[in-house]
Protein backbone atom coordinates (compact mmCIF):
# COMPACT_ATOMS: atom_id res chain seq x y z
CA UNK A 1 0.00 0.00 0.00
CA UNK A 2 1.42 3.34 -0.96
CA UNK A 3 1.48 6.16 1.55
CA UNK A 4 0.00 9.40 0.25
CA UNK A 5 2.71 12.01 0.37
CA UNK A 6 2.12 15.76 0.12
CA UNK A 7 4.48 16.09 -2.86
CA UNK A 8 3.05 13.12 -4.79
CA UNK A 9 -0.06 13.36 -6.94
CA UNK A 10 -2.68 10.68 -6.27
CA UNK A 11 -2.39 7.94 -8.87
CA UNK A 12 -5.27 6.28 -10.68
CA UNK A 13 -4.71 3.27 -8.39
CA UNK A 14 -5.12 5.43 -5.28
CA UNK A 15 -8.33 6.96 -6.63
CA UNK A 16 -9.71 3.53 -7.59
CA UNK A 17 -8.89 2.16 -4.13
CA UNK A 18 -10.59 5.10 -2.43
CA UNK A 19 -13.65 4.71 -4.68
CA UNK A 20 -13.81 1.01 -3.77
CA UNK A 21 -13.59 1.79 -0.03
CA UNK A 22 -16.29 4.47 -0.37
CA UNK A 23 -18.60 1.98 -2.10
CA UNK A 24 -18.04 -0.70 0.59
CA UNK A 25 -18.66 1.89 3.30
CA UNK A 26 -21.92 2.93 1.61
CA UNK A 27 -23.05 -0.71 1.39
CA UNK A 28 -22.11 -1.30 5.04
CA UNK A 29 -24.17 1.69 6.13
CA UNK A 30 -27.19 0.38 4.20
CA UNK A 31 -26.90 -3.02 5.90
CA UNK A 32 -26.59 -1.50 9.38
CA UNK A 33 -29.50 0.86 8.70
CA UNK A 34 -31.73 -2.16 7.96
CA UNK A 35 -30.63 -4.41 10.84
CA UNK A 36 -33.93 -6.31 11.07
CA UNK A 37 -33.70 -7.67 7.53
CA UNK A 38 -30.09 -8.87 7.47
CA UNK A 39 -28.32 -11.86 8.99
CA UNK A 40 -25.95 -11.50 11.92
CA UNK A 41 -23.10 -12.61 9.68
CA UNK A 42 -23.74 -9.82 7.17
CA UNK A 43 -24.12 -7.32 10.02
CA UNK A 44 -20.75 -8.39 11.43
CA UNK A 45 -19.12 -7.87 8.03
CA UNK A 46 -20.70 -4.43 7.70
CA UNK A 47 -19.65 -3.44 11.22
CA UNK A 48 -16.08 -4.56 10.58
CA UNK A 49 -15.96 -2.35 7.49
CA UNK A 50 -17.27 0.62 9.47
CA UNK A 51 -14.93 -0.01 12.41
CA UNK A 52 -11.95 0.18 10.06
CA UNK A 53 -13.12 2.70 7.49
CA UNK A 54 -15.81 4.80 9.19
CA UNK A 55 -15.51 8.50 8.48
CA UNK A 56 -15.98 9.70 12.04
CA UNK A 57 -14.91 8.37 15.44
CA UNK A 58 -18.60 8.18 16.42
CA UNK A 59 -19.41 5.99 13.42
CA UNK A 60 -16.49 3.66 14.20
CA UNK A 61 -17.46 3.46 17.88
CA UNK A 62 -21.14 2.77 17.09
CA UNK A 63 -20.12 -0.06 14.76
CA UNK A 64 -17.84 -1.51 17.45
CA UNK A 65 -20.67 -1.40 20.00
CA UNK A 66 -23.03 -3.13 17.56
CA UNK A 67 -20.43 -5.89 17.16
CA UNK A 68 -20.41 -6.36 20.94
CA UNK A 69 -24.23 -6.59 20.95
CA UNK A 70 -24.19 -9.13 18.12
CA UNK A 71 -21.61 -11.26 19.95
CA UNK A 72 -23.65 -11.13 23.15
CA UNK A 73 -26.81 -12.39 21.46
CA UNK A 74 -25.08 -15.29 19.66
CA UNK A 75 -24.55 -18.13 22.14
CA UNK A 76 -22.89 -20.30 19.47
CA UNK A 77 -19.90 -17.96 19.49
CA UNK A 78 -19.21 -18.57 23.19
CA UNK A 79 -16.96 -21.40 24.33
CA UNK A 80 -18.75 -24.63 25.19
CA UNK A 81 -19.57 -24.95 28.91
CA UNK A 82 -17.35 -27.39 30.78
CA UNK A 83 -18.91 -30.38 32.40
CA UNK A 84 -18.60 -30.75 36.20
CA UNK A 85 -17.40 -34.30 35.68
CA UNK A 86 -14.22 -33.18 33.93
CA UNK A 87 -12.72 -31.86 37.15
CA UNK A 88 -13.88 -34.72 39.40
CA UNK A 89 -12.82 -38.36 39.35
Amino acid sequence: MSIPLPFRKPSARDRARQDWIDERRREARMVVADVANHSDHLLRLACNVLVQHGETPEEREDARILLVVLDAKSPRRLPAPRSDREGHR
